[in-house]
């Protein structure tokens, strides 16, 4: 992709595919070797960028992608995305029909959306997966629903391409959910394997998503699920690692210095007069706030961003369109500098911001704004 300096006077989002490419490759090192990669870019990619990470990802080999909503979907084959697409959320029934129509794959998320798919006047087989729902109790026909499961494969609606279930608990190191998780696959496989011995066909196989790979190796199904790891970066803090991999960051986040002030002592600074000034400060106005992407719960809560290598505090809340730094630790700056706001460095990166905002990374990168555009900073 060609750079494009206009793309960068207020606020951007660089996207490192050479990182990207690492992470797909230690992700590979630790998976079953008959399993291929379902590289989840829904939600733009975690706010990443759908077209731009999948093409990437097409290039390199990956042919199976993961996304939450039928919009989703018909974006990535209307812009040339081959392969299977698999849609993991529900599908309105009147719509079904373009499902078919983009060459999609629908999930079936229980016995009573595919009874009502038998009512359908559809122009051929519906392209699916079952769902099977081992404990988190979303989406999903249960389990121990045998005979409703054994109808779901006998619908002659249906081209049953892949059957999944999804763990909850896999990121944790408690013994009480590594216990639950241990059930889910204990039940998920003994499912399959009533299905199979019914003479159904599954089709491919799935369960583990990114903390199953790294926390629950050794499985050996025909697809494994990768989200937010792919992406370089943890849930939260908190979330455990069994298999430590060398994951990198795919994506920062820039804007720039739009305004500088001096700021006398019991001077306040920003909406509601939340931050005043215990003594003489410079204050900077940065091109970017909540409408970007940056929660406004992180007012006041010691967040950070880098300028010109120093870090500096935000102060007072966040705009809509503008936060205010403190910059009296720097000089000579300037109109136009480089405000980094998501980083590599864990003061900057972002599981410590979403943990500053009380919520988890995922939440965090795929509420990024579509106003902000997304720039290739490096690739192989």
């Amino acid at each position: 992709m060609k750079e494009n300096n206009s793309l960068r006077d207020r606020a951007w989002i660089e996207i490192d595919l050479v990182n990207l490419v690492n992470n797909i490759n230690e992700i590979k090192k630790i998976i079953s070797p008959k399993a291929k990669i379902m590289a989840v870019v829904k939600a733009n990619a975690y706010g990443h960028g759908a077209l731009l990470i999948a093409k990437k990802l097409s290039e390199i080999g990956i042919t199976d992608f993961a996304v939450a909503t039928l919009e989703e979907g018909i974006y990535l084959r209307k812009n040339n995305i081959q392969g299977n697409i698999l849609i993991l959320g529900f599908t309105n029934f009147d719509d079904l029909e373009y499902v078919i129509k983009y060459d999609l794959i629908q999930t079936i998320i229980d016995y009573d959306y595919s009874e009502k798919i038998k009512e359908l006047n559809l122009n051929e087989k519906l392209n699916c997966h079952i769902k099977i729902n081992t404990g988190m109790n979303r989406l999903g026909e249960k389990y121990d629903h045998l005979d409703k499961l054994y109808k779901i494969y006998e619908n002659e609606k249906l081209n049953i391409l892949g059957t999944y279930s999804h763990l909850c608990v896999a990121d944790s190191d408690i013994k009480e959910d590594i216990d639950f998780t241990n059930r889910q696959i204990e039940l998920f496989n003994q499912t399959i394997n009533r299905i199979k011995m019914k003479g159904y066909d599954t089709g491919k196989v799935h369960l583990q998503s990114s903390y199953g790979i790294i926390n629950y190796t050794g499985l050996d199904y025909d697809y494994v699920r990768v989200g937010i790891l792919m992406y370089g970066v943890n849930s939260s803090k908190e979330s455990y690692q069994l298999t430590h991999l060398k994951l990198k960051p795919v994506l920062s986040l820039k804007a720039r210095i739009t305004s500088l002030k001096e700021v006398d002592k019991n001077e306040s600074v920003s909406y509601g007069r939340t931050y005043i000034a215990r003594e003489k400060r410079k204050i900077a106005a940065v091109s970017i706030g909540y409408a970007d992407g940056i929660p406004r719960n992180l007012s006041n809560k010691g967040l950070k961003v880098k300028v010109k290598d120093i870090y500096c505090n935000v102060v007072g809340r966040i705009c809509m369109d503008q936060l205010l730094i403190d910059i009296s630790d720097i000089t000579n700056i300037k109109i136009g500098d480089e405000v980094i706001l998501i980083g590599e460095n864990e003061k900057i990166s972002a599981s410590m911001i979403a943990m500053k905002g009380g919520t988890i990374t995922n939440e965090l990168l795929s509420r990024l704004s579509n106003r902000l555009p997304r720039i290739v900073s490096k690739e192989e």
